[in-house]
């Protein structure tokens, strides 16, 4: 906490203690997040993560109770993230945040947690860019560059020789371009084409059109999560791209909550991902199966996956080291666990987790009837490899 908010804080406890009352030791957790709008499912599935992660391991860490209060920035909109965030660190006094599904929401309040010295987890948003504007920032989720660069060297070893890169036009996506680029271009590769189309595109004709034309071996995607993924997706599969013989390449462009209805088309595309809904270990399958055991119509994917990773990671911090924020960040750096998606480290210098990256294909299961992204190969232990760039 700032020094107004320590003394405010002080000057509460004595008056608390004054009147022989006392309150049990609670960390607040404030977390943001769309629950309303296009991109709800993601809040949806933080907050069903959440309860997972809760319900296996109980409300206290340490000596400590934890409680998550909710706050709902709507979608990319980075004013009303650091509102949120003001009045969470002010009125509610939280110890700490957490959520971040967008890149401009997370940058947005990089002044506030510095000031206020507050661990910020973020479970999704991936700019590399984003952990060098605070030292409070640590991420559970991964980086474009993480998952983009492995997509283009698995690529290149196929026999994949052109690509035209189609991505949208904010952080994430020319980190992604760049990404791709910098590592196909560095084995070999050619990128005959760079994309970048306006991040409120509903009409990606125009965009698949060109590509076809131009027939390169494979294009290579970066959309937001939600309905722009589902829509470049579902234009690719109905112009007959696959049917040229130009391949689908890209990240979370199959994730789970758009995969079924994308239908049979959507088989054999192929994405490089931190995580798969369909992962197989015993850890995947008890996360898995507790979540549709609480929430029914629940869907696992990048959203669950980064919020479960980061309450864990919120609990190591505060059995450690309570509401103490740069005690907790010292914490943080270095931390071991095994996830649901396989082994992580918190990489002490870009606060984000190093993980494996995994080389996935849209298939049938044979026994649920349902599309999965099934893993094909693993890129082991990868860390931000955009953090020099």
């Amino acid at each position: 906490m700032n020094s107004l908010l320590k003394a405010a804080g002080a000057a509460l406890a004595l008056s608390v203690i004054g009147t022989g009352l006392s309150f049990a030791d609670t960390i607040k957790v404030g977390v943001i997040a769309p629950f309303s709008g296009p991109f709800a499912i993601y809040g949806k599935q933080y907050k069903e993560a959440i309860a997972v992660y809760v319900d296996q391991h109980g409300t206290k860490s340490g000596d400590h109770d934890i409680e998550f209060i909710y706050k709902d920035v709507g979608g990319p909109n980075p004013d009303n993230s650091r509102s949120l965030a003001q009045e969470l660190l002010i009125r509610e006094q939280v110890d700490y945040l957490a959520g971040f599904t967008f890149t401009p929401n997370a940058l947005a309040v990089a002044p506030l947690i510095d000031q206020s010295e507050t661990p910020t987890v973020i479970f999704n948003a991936a700019t590399s860019a984003i952990n060098k504007q605070s030292d409070f920032y640590v991420r559970t989720s991964y980086t474009l560059w993480q998952v983009s660069a492995p997509m283009a060297e698995w690529a290149y070893d196929q026999g994949i020789r052109t690509v035209a890169t189609t991505v949208a036009d904010y952080g994430p996506g020319i980190d992604a371009e760049k990404a791709f680029a910098a590592a196909f271009e560095a084995k070999g590769g050619k990128v005959v084409d760079a994309i970048r189309m306006p991040l409120a595109t509903t009409d990606f004709t125009p965009f698949i059109q060109r590509i076809r034309d131009e027939a390169p071996d494979a294009l290579f995607a970066f959309l937001p999560g939600g309905p722009p993924t589902f829509g470049f997706t579902k234009t690719y599969n109905e112009n007959g791209l696959a049917e040229a013989g130009i391949k689908f390449l890209g990240t979370a462009e199959t994730e789970e909550v758009n995969l079924q209805a994308l239908g049979d088309a959507a088989i054999g595309l192929t994405t490089a991902y931190h995580y798969s809904g369909a992962h197989d270990s015993e850890l995947n399958a008890a996360f898995t199966s507790r979540l549709s055991e609480m929430f029914p119509d629940a869907i696992a994917n990048w959203a669950s996956v980064g919020a479960y990773d980061g309450t864990h990671l919120i609990y190591e911090m505060v059995a450690a080291a309570g509401s103490d924020g740069p005690a907790a960040i010292e914490v943080a750096k270095g931390l071991e666990w095994e996830s649901p998606r396989g082994p992580l480290k918190m990489d002490p210098e870009t606060r984000t987790v190093i993980q494996n990256v995994y080389i996935r294909e849209v298939e049938r299961d044979p026994a649920s009837g349902l599309l999965v992204n099934r893993e094909k190969g693993v890129i082991a232990t990868v860390g931000d490899l955009g953090w020099d760039q």
